[in-house]
């Protein structure tokens, strides 16, 4: 048992890690291609800060074994769920702590169109994904799987053709393999550090699979459950401090695209490769997060798309819907 903890804990470290590389060398290659601060945001930082969390579930479902299912599961509704109740909260805590900082105070200056798109497509298709998990037949399932993955290239496509502003080189940190050069990174050393960054998420992914199941045997918790608290929190939740820090800086675009961005590639793509590889057979803990993740999306939209700012109201409300989710995992445990 303590040696599983102990490389629980390795794979945790393994997967940040490769996440940070990851995730750096994106936000470079989007300044380099001349992307819109809100698709670097709501598509490449997005997709980077989701990949390690989009792993697990790959990894599971081709590894296959004993609980491999739950493991996925878990991992595919686990991340939307805490997106949209415990990152929302973190970034509007940080907008009220910085508000004297802040140009704008907790009012945003973000990108409208595609804030308002990202919670759009999130609140339906997380929808979907809770209706398809009702017993529907494995055809029925193909037909939806095949829809959000042509879904999510339309998404694409219009995100780029409204990007906004393309990033300015001042809000970019020195690419961690190239520092020597600061604003002047080579392609190539990019190209090199993105690769760096997915192979030690792949390889986390594996080892953290293999590690949440035993140690879910060990102490007697339910796979699924195990899954859905700590992968999203091992993986997901790291990663947002970039949107903290945006936040601070009045970075809105870029903070609230990182968030809005994956809520919307990980309610599709991901529930596309469970609904295709698993008997995505929902039991109680993944039903009850996907409806408070779809509560946690209509009060984002309450409160950023509708009423522009962070406030008090909307910021305790993430935080209960998680509590609740917490409380009932404890209570029925």
């Amino acid at each position: 048992m303590p040696g599983d903890l102990a490389l629980l804990a390795a794979s945790f470290a393994v997967i940040l890690a490769g996440a940070l590389l990851f995730t750096n060398a994106v936000e470079w290659l989007g300044h380099r291609l001349a992307i819109g601060e809100g698709a670097v945001g709501s598509l490449l930082a997005a997709v980077g800060t989701a990949m390690p969390e989009s792993l697990i579930p790959v990894v599971a479902v081709i590894g296959g074994g004993e609980g491999a299912d739950e493991v996925a599961i878990g991992a595919i509704v686990g991340a939307p769920f805490l997106l949209a109740t415990i990152a929302m909260m973190l970034v509007g805590l940080a907008a009220l702590g910085y508000r004297t900082r802040r140009p704008q105070g907790r009012n945003l200056k973000a990108h409208a169109p595609t804030l308002q798109r990202d919670l759009t497509v999130f609140l339906v298709f997380f929808s979907v994904a809770l209706l398809l998990g009702l017993g529907l037949p494995y055809g029925v399932r193909i037909g939806a799987a095949v829809a959000l993955v042509l879904g999510y290239a339309v998404y694409v496509w219009r995100t780029l053709a409204a990007g906004g502003e393309v990033q300015a080189e001042e809000t970019l940190g020195p690419l961690l393999m190239d520092r020597t050069r600061g604003d002047d990174p080579a392609t190539r050393t990019i190209l090199i550090q993105f690769a760096v960054g997915l192979g030690a998420m792949v390889g986390g992914a594996q080892l953290f699979v293999e590690e949440v199941i035993a140690v879910a045997e060990g102490i007697g918790v339910a796979v699924l459950v195990l899954s859905l608290v700590l992968a999203p929190l091992a993986t997901e939740l790291p990663e947002k401090a970039n949107s903290f820090f945006w936040v601070r800086d009045g970075k809105d675009a870029l903070a609230l695209g990182n968030i809005t961005g994956a809520m919307v590639f990980q309610s599709m793509l991901p529930i596309a490769l469970g609904l295709l590889l698993t008997d995505w057979e929902l039991d109680r803990f993944a039903v009850l997060s996907i409806v408070l993740g779809v509560a946690g999306g209509l009060v984002a939209y309450w409160a950023l798309r509708l009423r522009g700012q962070f406030n008090a109201p909307a910021i305790i409300a993430w935080g209960t819907l998680y509590a609740v989710f917490l409380g009932f995992v404890i209570a029925e445990g």
